[in-house]
């Protein structure tokens, strides 16, 4: 099993990542053996996590998380499904704007 989690660092911002040991990989996290990011925002606190049968599609789903706002992955770890929606439609029609006027 692969996982792809989100973090609420000690400043309140988020971090996406995967992993195939999700405790092991959070525990890295607050010991000072995760990512750069985390390093000086611990403690980080496990928010969200997704289980996947290949490491593919859990990496195709951190990309995905990634490219996501704070107020989106707030919706989602929130389970604000409609919230979730409202600010997808809202980039969808940010994107169409710039394609148009470029």
């Amino acid at each position: 099993m692969y996982y792809v989690y989100i973090l609420r660092c000690s400043d309140d911002s988020f971090y996406v990542g995967s992993t195939e040991h999700l405790q092991a990989r959070v525990h890295a996290h607050n010991s000072g053996r995760g990512a750069t990011y985390t390093f000086k925002r611990r403690p980080v606190r496990l928010m969200y996590a997704e289980a996947f049968e290949t490491e593919t599609q859990a990496i195709k789903r951190e990309r995905q998380l990634k490219r996501w706002s704070a107020a989106k992955k707030q919706s989602l770890l929130d389970g604000d499904i409609e919230t979730l929606r409202r600010l997808s439609k809202r980039r969808a029609q940010l994107c169409d704007l710039k394609a148009s006027s470029g």
